[in-house]
């Protein structure tokens, strides 16, 4: 199994911008595609961004696109997101998920049913 540890949330300002992080233990870390997904009070858990094994390929949902950004660095085993112009509705628990399956090249996953492991989460707060 592949630990996954986020880090970077926090309380911000809207407007303010947060890079989150995740960081996974497997040294296969660049074999995994790799996720998003927020979940706020009440609500299910939505969607955020995925990228592909290699950091080639990406895709942000629609509702925060223009704002919210996925990259990643293999040499480092981490996965970013970088969420600027933030708002109050985006105050949600924040995680990230990897695909432990097969996965090729260039392709990435925006369903929580195509993660293997995920993270504890962590929080943003965005105060108005």
């Amino acid at each position: 199994q592949v630990q996954l540890v986020e880090s970077g949330g926090g309380l911000v300002q809207a407007g303010g911008s947060l890079r989150l992080s995740c960081s996974a233990s497997a040294r296969t870390f660049s074999n995994y595609a790799v996720g998003w997904f927020r979940q706020s009070l009440g609500k299910e858990r939505e969607f955020i961004a995925a990228i592909d094994k290699s950091g080639g390929s990406t895709y942000v949902a629609n509702f925060v696109k223009g704002r919210f950004a996925i990259s990643r660095d293999n040499a480092k085993n981490t996965v970013y997101l970088q969420m600027n112009t933030l708002k109050p509705e985006d105050t949600a628990v924040y995680f990230c998920a990897a695909r432990l399956r097969y996965s090729a090249r260039g392709t990435y996953y925006v369903s929580e049913y195509d993660y293997d492991s995920w993270g504890q989460g962590t929080q943003v707060t965005v105060s108005s």
